[in-house]
């Protein structure tokens, strides 16, 4: 066969294959039937022509995502491609982790030498996830924190914050002399303070590994340095989970509510103990809505003394009767 004979069938083949791909491409951007260009409706899943209204393809598949965000915090908090970035790991959740079960894709058990290996690929991930003792520093720092956030039953932003805390302690050369169970502790009790669910010094040394004294000094100096702004406890704040603990009625809450706000009015609660206050207002309150308990019961629950108790329930009812006579 001549070279001219196989050049012109080539032609002829590549003439074919492209006339057949030039009418496979027009054939679906165009009408079929009135040659009109074609609109994608992606509400309906349908490809539509623009003229004549004809639906050339129906229940198409939709890529994208099943979910609509209104911003980009919320896009970025849906998306599922990836973990979210988190503060409370010390590398911000962008490594890898390899999980404890000794088990493959299909759910079968490794064999012993598998398992060996796997253990030891867990020891070298977990070495290679903290590159110096800055890093091996927050990564303890950080499980405290979450440790003594689980036992206290701090919501997830609070330990979000002590953890923005803590970093910024450790970057400003904050710990040079002090533990990392110190500044940790500190920078959770800051944190739930800012964050409006506060919780005592007493709830605080009981999870910590820390005794009280260093815990106040190490708070201070924290909160001095950092220039954080933490507002003084407000009693109203301690009183929904103590009724909670002490399976009281919402009535109760409203009343010690009440109770608190004229103490605030009459200047009563200026160098008292906010935990003491929010204690006595639920025993006084339990006591105007005719619900028994006793000064043992609220003293174990707020973790105050009864003599506390005794002396602050008599100051919120004569502040109380006190804003009543000047009303009336």
């Amino acid at each position: 066969m001549s070279e001219s004979t196989i050049q012109s069938r080539t032609a002829e083949q590549t003439g074919e294959r492209t006339a057949d791909e030039q009418f496979d491409h027009d054939e679906t951007e165009v009408c079929p039937e009135c040659g009109g260009d074609l609109v994608t409706d992606s509400e309906r899943g349908e490809t539509v022509c623009s003229e004549c209204g004809l639906v050339v393809e129906e229940d198409e598949i939709d890529p994208g995502p099943e979910w609509r965000a209104f911003d980009s915090a919320e896009k970025d908090k849906k998306s599922r491609v990836g973990a979210p970035t988190t503060n409370m790991m010390h590398d911000k959740g962008l490594s890898t982790n390899i999980g404890w079960q000794n088990k493959d894709a299909y759910g079968n058990s490794l064999s012993s030498r598998q398992r060996e290996k796997m253990q030891r690929l867990r020891t070298w991930n977990e070495r290679f996830r903290t590159r110096d003792s800055k890093e091996r520093n927050l990564k303890q720092a950080l499980g405290e924190i979450d440790r003594m956030a689980s036992a206290l039953g701090l919501p997830e932003n609070v330990r979000e914050t002590a953890s923005v805390i803590y970093r910024r302690a450790l970057d400003e050369d904050l710990l040079p002399g002090r533990s990392i169970e110190g500044v940790a502790t500190a920078s959770l009790y800051a944190a739930a303070r800012q964050a409006g669910n506060p919780r005592s010094l007493d709830e605080i040394e009981r999870v910590s590994r820390i005794d009280r004294m260093e815990l106040t000094r190490t708070y201070r100096y924290v909160v001095r340095e950092l220039n954080l702004e933490v507002k003084p406890a407000d009693p109203e704040s301690y009183v929904p989970r103590f009724v909670s603990d002490l399976d009281l009625s919402e009535e109760v809450s409203r009343q010690a509510r009440e109770l608190i706000e004229s103490a605030r009015k009459e200047g009563v609660l200026s160098g008292k103990s906010p935990v003491g206050i929010a204690a006595a207002a639920i025993y006084a309150a339990a006591l105007l809505s005719n619900e028994r308990i006793t000064q043992g019961e609220v003293s174990e629950v707020a973790n105050i003394s009864e003599v506390t108790i005794r002396n602050r329930y008599k100051e919120l009812l004569e502040a109380k009767s006190a804003g009543s006579q000047q009303v009336a």
